[in-house]
């Protein structure tokens, strides 16, 4: 690639018509690239995935100078060299080869002015592309606190593309480079710039024309990444026109350039640093003598292997605790909402289906949906700020020795640290690791962290049948030690499973850990706000509709058939009696309380009956047919049907056995006549007790290990863009939940005799 003193763009006249204008935005990882994208589009954004891919695609519109933009934020890449689906994206949208994005009009590149030659080497591979370009330059501040001195003027007359200085934290710049996107619009560039020496691009041609001969022609770009690529993805990732002829001629050609000194892949590097070289000769000036800078003094004690530990925990608990502690709150809420819309609907509905299904199936499944939001804003809140100020990278350093050890990175941590919350917001957070088979795995695994929806049904049953036995002069109860086992048990399966992944579906090499530590900065309050709200808005446009489905479906499973002639006739004839008793009472006595006793014996029939009704139902006839399935575990059917109803979110399992036994809804796990009512209830037909100290263990373990939540079964589908992810996720978990729970029965049983 030649380096020219003036800029060879070329006018162009176009007709004067109205069209959207396509901006690539493109960059390095930690440029600033996410802060120029919200700058450019403000709130008019829209947040996807690319299909077929977990790469999220981010379009924002924008009008300026007249005219409309969209500008498509595309991943951080430190190269165009494609190696896997998720880094192909990039390339696709810039050739104009993904189906659901058109080719871009002008690329903006942004440039880390404190690191130009690593950011040039991208720029090159842009150039080659023949697109309008712009070159964003950000972080001048931080080049100037590093003691660099840019000759800007000189960087502008050796660039083939315009260059626009800006602070993209600070709105800085910003207009002038609205500017320049319009205009870059109506100029074009020569195709024909590459660094690469004669020799190579001859090769190159002569590879597009075989590519040609065979109908299949593909992008010179492609061709010429063909050509560098050793590791072989391209050539096994069906692209139209690549076939055994054509690999044999890239192989042939190769070896040329290898006998001429120009071997593959070190002429890419050698050509495009030679470039960025000459480029830069005389426009970077550096001080004699490096000095220390802020950020140097602050990685001293945050990256230091004891002292920067201790932070890193510091930090953690303070992030785990702001979104484990705001779960319960934020529950308090929604059940006080739900109540009140509950409240509402009874009193102006009959009874019947459509009262039970706007309850019970909507208001209840509405509810499903709202209650994870406070915790999804906690949590992105503090990751965005986290990521924003730069202190991200150090975590992720910090913990990549730990999870290099069951084939993970650093990245990981933070994800399943989030997951002992919720698994929905920690599965989101998987956004931060690039490497997909590390994401996926991330991701499989992240439901097996022990969740605040499993708790519930911990502390009922631990409460219920575990003896409160003290050691350590009574500082350490037997209670407590289970609970704390749950937790474990969670965490050693996850590390089981993902070494399991790691070896089988998801095989890969560890990737070297590779993370720039990129300067602090004061997080952008705008780009922090932005950023928790798209993930809330996400969540609830992707995952709510499915589990506002699923919930009204468990509904109707669970209210259906509801035939009265099913039922005792001395219960309905007992409930009406008292209903006509309790009418008459308030008739004669308006505005006062009716007597307790018959309150309660009315509520107690009404339970009575709606536990009938369950028993009879879908449900409930569900839970009849798979008890044989779950003998082995020492289960009875009541216990099987509450595990079927739990699957739209764990903690409704408690719910479902109050009523299952007749004592209503209304219980939870801190109901002592609910524990009391599972400690003596028996087999039907005999005096041997259901529930023993294994049947309690076999059900924790049970929760502990399975993927009853479709909540985040619907989070794992919009992450990883298919079904296939979220069905292993929920057989390899239910399988393993029923192992777990089968052992831990049948082993308890033996060792009590």
């Amino acid at each position: 690639m030649k380096v020219s003193e003036k800029s060879p763009y070329v006018a162009v006249t176009t007709a004067d018509q109205p069209r959207t204008i396509r901006v690539a935005l493109l960059g390095n990882p930690n440029t600033g690239k996410s802060t120029l994208f919200s700058a450019l589009s403000g709130t008019r954004q829209r947040v996807g995935n690319y299909p077929g891919v977990t790469v999220e695609k981010k379009i924002g519109k924008a009008s300026f100078q007249g005219q409309t933009f969209e500008i498509i934020d595309l991943p951080g890449t430190y190269s165009l060299a494609p190696r896997s689906p998720d880094e192909m994206v990039a390339v696709d949208v810039l050739l104009g080869r993904q189906a659901e994005v058109s080719r871009p009009d002008v690329v903006l590149c942004i440039i880390d002015a404190s690191n130009l030659e690593r950011n040039l080497y991208l720029l090159s591979q842009v150039l080659e592309l023949g697109l309008p370009t712009v070159v964003a330059l950000n972080m001048v501040d931080v080049a100037r606190d590093k003691g660099l001195t840019i000759d800007l003027d000189l960087l502008r007359s050796r660039l083939p593309t315009p260059v626009v200085e800006v602070q993209a934290n600070r709105s800085i710049g910003i207009e002038g480079l609205k500017s320049a996107l319009a205009d870059a619009v109506d100029h074009v560039r020569p195709t024909d710039i590459s660094p690469f020496p004669a020799p190579f691009q001859q090769e190159v041609e002569q590879l597009a024309v075989k590519t040609a001969s065979t109908g299949g022609k593909l992008p010179r770009y492609l061709v010429e990444r063909l050509l560098l690529d050793t590791s072989g993805y391209l050539a096994s990732s069906g692209l139209q026109g690549v076939d055994d002829a054509l690999l044999a001629s890239v192989r042939e050609s190769r070896q040329r350039l290898a006998a001429a000194g120009l071997p593959v892949p070190a002429v890419e590097a050698i050509s495009r640093y030679g470039w960025v070289g000459e480029t830069l000769k005389g426009v970077v000036v550096r001080p004699d003598r490096s000095q220390p800078t802020l950020s140097d003094r602050i990685d001293a004690v945050l990256t230091h292997r004891i002292m920067g530990s201790v932070v890193f925990l510091a930090v953690m608990f303070l992030l785990f605790q702001a979104v484990f502690y705001v779960a319960k709150p934020a529950s308090m809420g929604v059940d006080a909402l739900n109540e009140f819309l509950s409240g509402l609907v009874d009193a102006r509905l009959a009874d019947g289906a459509l009262k039970s299904m706007l309850i019970n199936g909507v208001i209840a499944g509405v509810g499903g949906v709202i209650v994870f939001l406070p915790q999804i804003f906690t949590l992105f809140f503090f990751l965005a700020i986290l990521e924003d100020c730069g202190y991200m990278a150090r975590a992720a350093y910090l913990m990549d020795k730990l999870m290099s050890r069951v084939g993970l990175s650093g990245k990981s941590f933070i994800p399943l640290l989030s997951s002992f919350a919720c698994a929905i917001p920690g599965i989101m957070a998987t956004r931060v690791i690039e490497n997909r088979r590390d994401r996926l795995v991330t991701m499989l695994v992240a439901p097996l962290m022990t969740c605040s929806a499993r708790l519930p049904v911990y502390v009922l049953l631990i409460a219920a049948f575990i003896p409160d036995i003290r050691y350590v002069g009574g500082w350490v109860s037997l209670q407590s030690l289970v609970m704390l086992g749950m937790y474990l048990l969670g965490i050693v399966a996850a590390i089981a499973v993902a070494g399991i992944l790691k070896l089988t579906l998801l095989r890969g090499e560890t990737p070297p850990f590779v993370m720039e530590l990129p300067s602090y900065k004061t997080p952008g309050p705008r780009i922090v706000l932005t950023r928790m709200l798209e993930q809330g808005w996400a969540f609830v446009y992707r995952a709510g509709t499915l589990i506002l489905a699923v919930s009204i479906v468990i509904w109707a499973l669970a209210y259906y058939p509801h035939n009265d002639e099913a039922i005792d006739a001395t219960l309905l004839s007992k409930q009406q009696e008292l209903s006509i008793e309790l009418e008459e009472f308030q008739a004669k006595n308006p505005g006062a309380d009716a007597p307790e006793e018959l309150v309660n014996q009315l509520g107690h029939v009404n339970d009575l009956i709606a536990g009938a009704h369950l028993a009879n139902s879908y449900l409930g006839r569900m839970g009849h047919f798979i008890e044989p399935a779950v003998r082995p575990l020492g289960w009875d059917w009541k216990i099987g049907c509450a595990a079927i109803a739990s699957f739209p979110a764990r903690e409704v399992v408690v719910a479902t056995l109050g009523v299952i036994y007749n004592l209503g809804e209304d219980e939870d796990e801190q109901s002592v006549e609910l524990q009391q009512t599972l400690r003596d209830a028996t087999w039907h037909g005999t005096d041997r007790r259901v529930f023993t100290i294994p049947v309690a263990l076999s059900v924790m373990v049970f929760f502990a290990l399975c993927a009853q939540c479709v909540s985040t079964l619907a989070i794992m589908y919009r992450e990883s863009g298919g079904w296939r992810w979220p069905a292993f996720t929920f057989i390899y978990m239910t399988t393993l939940a029923y192992v777990g729970s089968l052992i831990t029965y049948q082993v308890g049983t033996w060792l009590m005799g």
